[in-house]
């Protein structure tokens, strides 16, 4: 979850949302004249105890190196590089670094973005890649991009991508149509901006109970075959089913 770095007061809340990480925000959340304030409040407040994400400003910037500087604090966890084009601005970055890809020469450098060592995940910055595309619409209009993220990040052995954010936040259906449909695309997080949009991504992300329960009876079933394909509840069980099963009690937090 994005919190804005020039409102330092906002930092111990959204640290205890929910979210599974906090990003200090320097860029789009902070006006010019503010910058500097915004840096030097995020370093104040970053801790090894309290491990949070830090958004610079972008390497074609004049405030991307003293950003970076920055981010070599102990409790800075990565880098959040916004409109990453060219691995040459990662390798400035001595810490993990999650590329925000949403431009069109960053979505057309996206494989080598995501070979770049120190590369974690990647982001899909939605918003501004509709901008610089002039697409309007988040739905099938953006399908091809996001697949092709979630493809990119399998080959290059990334953890499944991030989505970007839904602006709305006092629209929960809007919420979780938004993350469901990540989700349903292989994405395995989604970017949020407000604490209200946090427990619903979180139990979008969790499995159901229906889909626990089914797991878990493949599981158990597979555990009693001794390796041989069986059948339960009219399918087939076979290896890839049960890697299917095992994946998801394995990396879908618990509802």
């Amino acid at each position: 979850m994005f919190v804005p770095g020039n409102r330092p007061e906002r930092f111990a809340k959204a640290y205890a949302s929910g979210a599974d990480a906090i990003i200090i925000d320097l860029e789009d959340a902070v006006p010019p004249g503010e910058k500097a304030a915004a840096r030097a409040h995020a370093a104040e407040w970053v801790a090894p105890g309290r491990p949070v994400l830090v958004r610079v400003n972008g390497a074609d910037t004049e405030w991307f190196h003293d950003d970076v500087a920055m981010c070599a604090a102990a409790g800075v966890a990565g880098v959040v590089l916004p409109k990453a084009e060219r691995a040459e601005d990662i390798q400035q970055i001595d810490k993990p670094v999650l590329p925000i890809v949403e431009t069109a020469r960053g979505f057309w450098n996206v494989p080598a973005l995501a070979h770049t060592p120190n590369v974690r995940r990647l982001l899909f910055g939605s918003i501004d890649f509709q901008l610089d595309l002039g697409i309007n619409g988040e739905g099938e209009e953006l399908l091809y991009f996001r697949s092709q993220l979630v493809l990119v990040s399998r080959i290059a052995g990334l953890q499944a991508p991030v989505d970007g954010i839904t602006t709305v936040f006092d629209r929960p259906d809007q919420v979780r149509a938004d993350t469901q449909r990540a989700r349903r695309l292989g994405f395995g997080a989604k970017l949020c901006i407000h604490p209200k949009q946090v427990d619903i991504v979180n139990e979008c992300f969790g499995p159901t109970p229906e889909e626990k329960a089914w797991a878990k009876r493949v599981v158990e079933a597979a555990a009693t075959a001794g390796g041989a394909a069986i059948s339960l509840d009219g399918e087939m069980i076979d290896r890839p089913v049960l890697a299917r099963a095992l994946e998801l009690l394995k990396h879908f937090r618990e509802p």
